[in-house]
């Protein structure tokens, strides 16, 4: 029997891949499975994963024709894992030395849906300890609970899926799948769905995942039309828990998380290309205006003269009478690089 799968995508990553295996295979054993799922990388990152397949046990390598993105990724693995509990690793990420045994002990002594975890932040040579923003600690908690009050930092802002592990019950009742094809901020409909739907979860101070900041090929440093995938992400939010039973409550807390991703990336706009910064402020103005828009002036009204001035300005631009082709999901057909 399977007691541990554990999903890791890569995509073009050959200098950080054997880094990744190596502490996968310090995690290893007999009852973990590691589902290695090769995007279609263009580099030398095929040829590590198939001689990691043969060398490291429990190891498992899938294979995409077409690139997909780390969403699509992960739920091939999904698809593939038997474990009883689930877990994600990054392709350029590591973890500390027996790890997975220490997690895998915290969730079947506390006996919840989900339990989320501390990580390290890695910027070079730089390491900074990002703590899971809920200070009660090894106790068993109402997920829903969670994600209130709206003005501050809760753990649905905390969306990291390799900073915790799930039980199976979860995959199976349609929980822990992510959004297809979403290029960008693929764990935030997923991690608002879990605390609103999940029945049990528990935050623990394990410190064993090193998050790889500064990659050069990550999203996050690069100004594509795939950035703007977080549009579509938290329209899905927005959407999903407007037909929750407590939406009066929770929908101003989402309406403001996306306000203020949406002024964080118009704060650091002129990393985009030119035509995709149009783009990103003629769909963030339409999103405004799809939002619930008592929920916006609340959000608007709580948040600091900056942030909120940027964001007034934004909603009163006019609506564009031709704005550039969307595909699906509301994305900007723009061609780029896989």
């Amino acid at each position: 029997m399977v007691k541990l799968s554990v999903i890791v995508p890569f995509y073009n990553v050959q200098t950080y891949a054997p880094d990744t295996l190596k502490s996968l295979a310090a995690n290893a054993r007999e009852d973990f499975e590691f589902l290695l799922v090769n995007d279609c990388s263009r580099d030398e990152t095929p040829q590590i994963l198939e001689r990691a397949e043969r060398e490291l046990p429990g190891a498992r390598l899938l294979h995409h024709e077409q690139n997909g993105g780390l969403a699509t990724a992960r739920n091939t693995g999904l698809d593939e894992a038997r474990g009883e509990y689930v877990t994600f690793l990054d392709g350029d990420d590591w973890l500390a030395p027996g790890y997975f045994t220490e997690l895998l002990g915290a969730i079947e002594g506390l006996g919840c849906d989900f339990v989320r975890t501390d990580h390290v932040q890695c910027t070079a040579r730089n390491r900074t300890v990002h703590r899971v923003p809920h200070g009660r600690r090894g106790v068993v908690l109402d997920p829903r609970a969670l994600i209130l009050p709206a003005d501050r930092s809760t753990s649905v802002d905390y969306a990291y899926a390799w900073a915790g592990i799930y039980h199976r019950r979860l995959l199976d009742n349609g929980l822990l799948h992510f959004t297809h094809g979403l290029r960008t901020a693929e764990d935030r409909p997923w991690i608002w769905r879990l605390h609103r739907e999940a029945e049990s979860m528990a935050v623990v101070g394990l410190l064993g995942v090193f998050y790889r900041r500064g990659v050069a090929s990550s999203l996050t440093q690069i100004g594509d039309v795939r950035q703007l995938d977080f549009i579509r992400a938290f329209d899905q939010v927005i959407e999903e828990t407007a037909r929750d039973r407590d939406a009066d409550l929770l929908l101003p807390k989402a309406v403001r998380t996306y306000c203020a991703i949406i002024s964080h990336h118009l704060g650091s706009i002129e990393r985009f290309e030119p035509q995709v910064a149009r783009t990103l402020r003629s769909m963030s103005a339409a999103a405004m205006k799809r939002m619930p828009q008592n929920a916006l002036k609340e959000a608007l009204d709580s948040m600091d003269a900056q942030r909120a001035s940027r964001l007034r300005r934004l909603r009163r631009r006019p609506s564009p009478k031709a704005s550039t082709p969307l595909g699906q999901g509301g994305t900007p057909t723009t061609e780029a690089a896989a």
